[in-house]
């Protein structure tokens, strides 16, 4: 598994998807022997394909287990012929699962961005009023789309790092209607990847629905569907969006939207323009097992090998690995001397958000990491520079967060900022995963 990390647990109460999804051997690629050409600088290879081991542990992309990447790398198929038909049938049932919704699951060939602004155009007119609850960069991002295709926005903004409260989101909807704008749809977040902070989506969606009984539901569930628990139909949630990259252990390319019998209805009334993203479009080719555009083929191999993964493992014992990688991840980063962002109350267990320590600069630090094989993210928008990122969502389990830890540690003694108590951090983690899945401490998580 990549770098020698630091002695831990030799068992794993939540082991994960099968397949190794993290770094290989130091000096080769795929775990085969790198090949040098004596004229060539070794620079060369490692600006294109890096030779050292690496932890990935942003929140997106992440880290692939083997036999989903050796499927994204199978031999091409028709589009249009019944292998394909397969796939896609097989992937659309067990998204549905997967979202527990009896709605339909369309898959679109784009990013997470597209599948939102699917959401947006298919369901809307120029002129709606519309109610974006925005709690970081992401929420921003979702009301700026149906802004730029003319909707009538009223964002409630919540401070960063914070939730949103339904209280909040009911007031707004009651202001909004007393004006006579009634909201249309509600945009809400499901987890903030830039602030790492997960919205009570069930609570939130509850409040809007009290004060607007048919206002639509929208959710990016992008970086958190799959990996914490989430209920498309029990929470009444209209369009929800995720993205391949994410939670599912796939790489970039693909996105998945449910869309209830109420969206579908909106659509047939709403007047944004849409054409690549049309999802009528998407929901008539789907009748016959196919997609209206060229699809991602390998993406959808892929992901047809990763939803096999995830339900061989289990969705309750995914959302217990998941739960146990936040509190270790947390705990671990307090133990090393980070403050954490998120209100400990909504942190999420996909991503952690911690501050860059007094004294330390993200770019020296990131620097320091990156050249022990540990790839984090950093700030977005007004966090840049303040604040680090690190993922812990798809294929990752305590051990990783582990190893993670101990590069974090060792990068912090090499910049002058040691720990008081070296290791404790490692411990404090460990403890923390034993109780986020209440088995006794020492246990192997």
């Amino acid at each position: 598994m990549g770098t020698a990390g630091p002695p831990v647990s030799s068992g794993s109460c939540y082991p994960g998807p099968g397949g190794r999804a993290r770094g290989v051997t130091r000096g080769t690629i795929g775990g085969r022997p790198v090949r040098r050409s004596r004229s060539a600088p070794s620079e060369s290879l490692e600006t294109s394909v890096s030779p050292l081991p690496t932890r990935l542990h942003v929140p997106g992309p992440t880290p692939l287990p083997d036999a989903v990447r050796e499927a994204g790398a199978r031999q091409m198929v028709n589009h249009r012929g019944p292998e394909f038909k397969a796939v896609l049938g097989r992937v659309t049932a067990g998204l549905g699962r997967a979202f527990r919704t009896q709605d339909p699951i369309l898959v679109l060939t784009a990013s997470g961005t597209g599948g939102l602004e699917a959401a947006v155009v298919n369901h809307l007119s120029p002129g709606d009023p519309v109610l974006a609850v925005t709690i970081g960069a992401f929420g921003d991002r979702f009301a700026k789309i149906a802004t730029a295709y003319g909707a009538d926005v009223t964002r409630l903004a919540v401070e960063w790092g914070r939730a949103a409260e339904p209280g909040d989101v009911a007031t707004a909807a009651r202001e909004m209607t007393a004006r006579g704008r009634a909201p249309v749809a509600v945009l809400l977040t499901h987890n903030e990847t830039s602030t790492g902070v997960t919205n009570p989506i069930e609570e939130l969606a509850a409040a809007a629905r009290a004060v607007a009984p048919d206002v639509l539901v929208i959710v990016d569930a992008i970086s958190g569907l799959g990996a914490v628990p989430f209920e498309t139909d029990a929470w009444g949630l209209d369009v929800v969006v995720t993205g391949s990259q994410k939670s599912w252990m796939v790489p970039p390319g693909l996105a998945m939207v449910s869309v209830s019998e109420r969206a579908w209805a909106a659509a047939e009334r709403a007047t944004m323009p849409r054409f690549y993203f049309d999802l009528a479009a998407h929901r008539t080719s789907a009748a016959t097992g196919e997609t209206p555009w060229t699809p991602a083929v390998g993406v959808c191999f892929a992901l047809d090998v990763a939803i096999g993964l995830l339900e061989a493992e289990g969705y309750e014992a995914i959302f217990a690995r998941h739960r146990a990688c936040g509190a270790a991840v947390r705990a671990g980063l307090r133990a090393l001397g980070f403050a954490l962002f998120a209100d400990p109350a909504h942190a999420s267990d996909t991503v952690t958000a911690a501050y860059v320590p007094d004294g330390l600069e993200w770019s020296a630090l990131n620097g320091a990491l990156k050249a022990r094989g540990l790839i984090l993210a950093g700030g977005q928008g007004k966090l840049a520079g303040r604040i680090l990122r690190l993922g812990h969502l798809g294929a990752v389990t305590v051990n990783d967060v582990l190893a993670a830890l101990a590069l974090i540690e060792d990068a912090l003694i090499a910049l002058g900022l040691p720990p008081a108590d070296r290791g404790a951090a490692l411990v404090e983690a460990l403890r923390a995963a034993d109780a986020s899945v209440q088995v006794p401490a020492g246990s192997g998580v």
